[in-house]
């Protein structure tokens, strides 16, 4: 099993920036010493998790959704099976609960990075809320 744990939310004004963590642990990476990707998804009530970005452990390509392109920056720790997303010029409607999900193998869409059915971890979200 394993243990997605999250770090970095909070209460923002418009125009600073987040940086937000994301740690792996335990065992059940598909014999895997590291996750195939790691990602941000985000939701606010009464929607379903957006993509936000994701990270590919092997290549360290990165992955962006159109919302947050050019403003956030993610990047990994191979070493800690963490991973890291910065989000500079916040605005509020990057308010919602930031999930960071683990993509250890074990999932049909495995390596697609921009949905959520390929990861098969999550931690238990952070909430981001940005002031006007």
């Amino acid at each position: 099993q394993v243990q997605v744990a999250e770090s970095g939310g909070g209460l923002v004004k418009a125009g600073d920036s987040l940086r937000l963590s994301c740690a792996a642990s335990g065992r059940g990476f598909s014999g895997r010493a590291v996750p195939i990707a790691m990602g941000w998804f985000r939701q606010t009530p009464g929607d379903v998790q957006r993509f936000v970005a994701a990270i590919d452990f092997a290549s360290g390509s990165d992955y962006y959704a159109d919302s947050v392109k050019g403003r956030a920056f993610i990047s990994k720790d191979n070493a800690k099976k963490a991973v890291y997303l910065q989000i500079d010029s916040l605005k509020p409607e990057d308010t919602a609960v930031y999930f960071c999900g683990v993509d250890a193998g074990g999932t049909y869409y495995s390596g697609t990075y921009v949905r959520a059915s390929a990861y098969d971890f999550w931690g238990q979200g952070t909430q981001v809320t940005v002031s006007s």
